[in-house]
């Protein structure tokens, strides 16, 4: 499956309306830690067409990061995969944690 990047809280609102599940990462495009943990979700996302997965770039779309945070009180990390599941976050990690197989374990 394909992941689609957002840049505005719009975006995001309607992805929150259309989907009753999702994936959503938080990617920091100047972070050596961000990028290993965004090749994870890249061959994650590759690998699966159950759950659809989206993205943002925080250097570019820092609005729509804080308003992330705020709206799902999930204190902004960067990087960060959040699952969404009836408009709540039902699981996030960040850093390290951002594994093949710790998406695999919670993406369902």
């Amino acid at each position: 499956m394909d992941k689609t990047m957002i840049q505005t809280v719009e975006e995001f609102d309607q992805i929150l309306n259309d989907n009753k599940t999702f994936l959503f990462f938080k990617n920091s495009t100047t972070c050596p830690i961000s990028h290993a943990a965004f090749e994870e979700f890249e061959n994650y996302v590759a690998d699966q067409d159950q759950v659809p997965c989206f993205y943002l770039n925080v250097q570019e779309a820092r609005p729509l990061s804080s308003h992330i945070a705020e709206s799902t009180a999930v204190k902004h990390e960067s990087p960060q995969a959040l699952l969404f599941k009836d408009g709540k976050v039902v699981w996030n990690a960040s850093h390290w944690k951002i594994t093949y197989s710790s998406l695999q374990e919670n993406v369902k």
